[in-house]
């Protein structure tokens, strides 16, 4: 795709979005959502609280479950690491993966956490 159709492509894809949110900022029930969460963020500013105070008051169940695994220990963040040079893509939810090392080894630890493309919970 040449350049000149790549601007005229987001020129269109601007211009639409831009109809949606003219579209969204006319609906009432935004604009009823947005007094509340400026009222509730007002609110928890003068009471010096933050979110997850405010949820373990409304949910305390919710706010007391942390996701575990069987042995009582909280389930660690799954990384997923792509080698630029390589391409090879990795998956693990600790660092004690074989080839994660190898290349921890090579290229530094600072460098191949910066491999990251996301973590999942």
């Amino acid at each position: 795709m040449s350049l000149l159709n790549q601007y005229v492509q987001k020129e269109q894809q601007l211009k639409q979005l831009q109809e949606e949110l003219a579209r969204l900022k006319d609906d009432q029930r935004l604009q009823s959502e947005l007094e509340f969460k400026e009222k509730l963020e007002s609110l928890m500013n003068e009471f010096g609280k933050r979110p997850s105070d405010v949820i373990a008051l409304l949910n305390p169940e919710q706010s007391s479950a942390k996701p575990t695994t069987a042995t009582g220990r909280r389930k660690r963040r799954l990384k997923v690491y792509e080698n630029p040079h390589t391409g090879e893509v990795i998956k693990t939810r600790g660092g004690n993966h074989k080839k994660l090392r190898g290349w921890k080894s090579e290229h530094g630890d600072k460098t191949v956490e910066s491999w990251v493309i996301r973590t999942e919970d």
